[in-house]
């Protein structure tokens, strides 16, 4: 019910001030309801007259409005309500909305009044992104129609971002169609209780993203370990297969920080499906398997499902809380059913569960898999069952987030000295909050790679920041007979495994074939060393990597950047998809074809090739050289970039030579984060930052004096200057200020 109702009944003449965020206009055939949620975040609400707003806002929002400061106009066609950055126009004629900014107009509603549905006229050349993560679309998805719901594949985020600067988050947790054709841009929900999105609005991309974040909330810090590499597979059928596969990468010296295991841990009769306890015999002593994977300076992820097994204990206590949910579910036709995440006791009994028989052991990671749910609906299906939020088809495509929230929060308030961290299948907006995404069971293909790019930054630009895909594909397309011993399917994993380094988390996972690289080839074959460059970049960068974590933290930074988001001018930056910035400095370009060569465009300023320190003029197309070993990778001019060179393991890099590597052509800066790699603690100061700053007319490099500090902090660091032509200075850093002049 609402809870509340400003008058409707408006002066002539403008208010100058206003201590009330919101306002509510009634017309002959509708109920609009505006709150300023922030001077640049406006919730539009719809309803016929009559009906009544809720002050609920669902659960990807975690903003309540901030008592900003409005003023409002009526006219006798218009009511107008503006902060110090929106203004937004209602024409009371049809209740249909209009956006400007400092006076110039962004976005209006183009249709009046539909439950459940709204369109909006967008200017010719405008650019939108966003939607999440679908598996066959361009970047640019004007002149698309997308079903969104959450399925193995595709991730439904209905937030459209625009090259204007604004994005609409359209505030509905039901399958909902949206469409761009030359009538309009529109949504259209199954079910809800009305209109009801938000406007955010921003001058850059980043202020759009920060506005989302803001809106939905921001995103912890993850433990250390997790950007390293992950080995996984579908799956390691025992316990000393899953160990004989971590101690040969140890062996071989191949760096790695976390082995996954897979589903049937609990055993291969589909009615103990997920007991979330160790049953199979081929793992006869799980807590002795996970001592030995720790005492190998590694971690292991666990698959968890929200599918219970009719005879698991699990299954007995959620059907006798009422909290199972009627529908099929995979392992098809077994009898399993889904629990109900929405019921309080139901995710307590879920976490009760894994916190006893599987946390208890030394589990450091949750893949919490299928969680959109996977179901099967017919043509007779009726997803109107009631869950503890009311009717599932209202609330599916937050099914993952409301799941995900209760293993993380319930983790964090049982133990604070280990951050969680949570792999999942399905997301929404909010997901950020809790844990990364996949782009799940995808074919291992070319064009499959080829898409992933795109996929990948229409999710960050949703406004989550950490995805990633299964290297080499799920499923190896039929073509490649001989999977991991088959020519072209070692190229395609070796281009999908470089392309990997610059996602959120570097993870190998697939079936039919092993993805081991000792599978692949002998060490000192020219496949395994290839594969094995390319994880060795992957913890080169870790220094910069978790510098970056720290600025999506606190600063709403992105990783994965489309080329837009730093050249919005630049029409050709604009319209790659097949390239992107990872963090501040570092331009990817991606192989995604049989080839040794590709086209690469540079945007305007200089640049330095990666691998040979060249320096480039940008503002042109180049043919880059793209031997087997090496991904196109630049950098801009003005770069600070942290690197460290031979470690095994994450953890290793605190102790070692510090490289910064400096990029001359422009002034610049770098923030270089640390922390004890773990634990909440860094939420209450438990960290160091360290201020880089180039100063291109001098030649001089300035590391500030460390402010803050962690348990077992290093003290003193070796740090090596080096920059593109090779030239290098070593210095001794104790946490002083630090001036290196070239």
């Amino acid at each position: 019910m609402k809870k509340r109702f400003l008058a409707v009944i408006f002066p002539a003449v403008l208010l100058l001030a206003s201590c009330s965020d919101s306002a509510e206009i009634v017309t002959d055939s509708t109920l609009v309801r505006l709150t300023a949620y922030s001077p640049t975040t406006i919730r539009v609400e719809k309803c016929a007259p009559g009906e009544s707003f809720s002050d609920d806002a669902g659960l990807s929002v975690v903003m309540t409005p901030g008592k900003v400061r409005v003023r409002k106009e009526k006219t006798d066609s218009t009511f107008i309500l503006s902060t110090d950055a929106l203004e937004v126009c209602v024409r009371l004629s049809d209740a249909s909305l209009s956006f400007s900014r400092k006076g110039k107009a962004i976005v209006e509603e183009k249709s009046s009044y539909k439950p459940l549905a709204q369109s909006f006229a967008l200017e010719r050349d405008e650019a939108i992104f966003g939607l999440g993560q679908h598996r066959n679309l361009p970047l640019n998805l004007r002149g698309q129609e997308i079903k969104l719901v959450n399925v193995n594949m595709e991730i439904a985020i209905p937030m459209v971002h625009s090259s204007k600067g604004y994005a609409i988050y359209w505030n509905n947790a039901s399958a909902t169609v949206f469409s761009d054709s030359p009538e309009g841009m529109s949504f259209s929900s199954e079910a809800g209780d009305g209109v009801d999105y938000f406007l955010i609005s921003g001058e850059s991309a980043d202020e759009v993203i920060a506005g989302i974040r803001e809106l939905s909330g921001q995103v912890p810090m993850f433990p250390l370990w997790t950007y390293g590499f992950h080995q996984s597979k579908e799956r390691y059928i025992s316990q000393e297969e899953t160990l004989g596969v971590l101690r040969k990468y140890r062996e071989l010296e191949v760096p790695i920080d976390c082995i996954v295991q897979d589903w049937q841990y609990w055993g291969e009769d589909n009615h103990q499906w997920n007991a979330l306890k160790f049953n199979n015999p081929r793992f006869p002593d799980p807590k002795g398997m996970f001592d030995e994977i720790h005492s190998l300076n590694a971690h292991c992820m666990l698959s968890v499902w929200p599918t219970f097994g009719s005879e698991t204990d699990v299954y007995a206590e959620m059907e006798a809380i009422g909290a199972l949910l009627p529908y099929n579910t995979f392992p098809w036709n077994s009898g399993a059913r889904n629990y109900d995440p929405f019921n309080a006791k139901a995710r307590e009994i879920y976490w009760n569960h894994m916190r006893d028989n599987l946390y208890s052991l030394g589990v450091d990671a949750w893949w919490l898999d299928a969680t959109e749910p996977e179901i099967e609906l017919t043509a007779d299906s009726d997803p109107d069952w009631m869950t503890a939020a009311g009717p599932f088809r209202k609330i599916r495509n937050v099914y993952s987030l409301q799941s995900v929230k209760g293993v993380y929060e319930s983790q964090v308030n049982y133990d604070s000295t280990r951050r969680p961290f949570i792999l999942t299948r399905s997301s929404a907006l909010g997901l950020q909050r809790y844990g990364f995404c996949w782009s799940g069971d995808i074919d291992g293909d070319w064009d499959v790679l080829a898409y992933q790019i795109p996929a990948a930054l229409n999710y960050s630009l949703s406004g989550l920041p950490y995805w990633n895909s299964d290297l080499g594909g799920f499923f190896p397309a039929d073509k490649f007979a001989e999977g991991c011993k088959d020519p072209d399917y070692r190229e395609l994993y070796l281009r999908w495994a470089q392309f990997g380094v610059f996602t959120g988390m570097m993870r190998s996972h697939g079936t039919r074939t092993p993805r081991e690289i000792y599978n692949f080839a002998e060490p000192g074959d020219y496949w395994f060393d290839a594969i094995k460059e390319a994880i060795k970049l992957r913890y080169n960068l870790i220094p910069y990597i978790y510098s970056t974590a720290w600025a999506i933290h606190a600063h709403s930074a992105t990783l994965m950047r489309a080329l837009m988001m730093d050249w919005p001018g630049d029409a050709v930056a604009c319209n790659t998809e097949d390239e992107f910035m990872f963090g501040s400095s570092l331009l990817v370009a991606p192989v995604i074809e049989p080839a040794t060569a590709r086209m690469v465009y540079l945007p305007e300023g200089k640049w330095y090739d990666w691998w040979s320190g060249e320096e480039i003029e940008g503002g042109q197309t180049i043919y880059a050289q793209a031997p087997y070993d090496r991904i196109p990778l630049y950098t801009k001019a003005g770069s600070i970039i942290p690197v460290v060179d031979d470690i095994q393991y994450t953890g290793e890099y605190k102790n070692r030579r510090l490289t910064l590597k400096v990029y001359p052509g422009c002034d610049g800066s770098f923030e270089l984060y640390e922390d004890s790699g773990d634990g909440m603690n860094y939420l209450n100061g438990e960290h160091a930052i360290v201020s880089v700053v180039w100063d291109d007319a001098c030649g001089a490099l300035t590391i500030s004096a460390r402010e803050g500090s962690y348990p077992g902090m290093e003290l003193t660091r070796e740090i090596e200057v080096l920059f593109p032509d090779g030239s290098s200075t070593l210095a001794t850093y104790e946490g002083q200020e630090l001036v290196i002049t070239r």
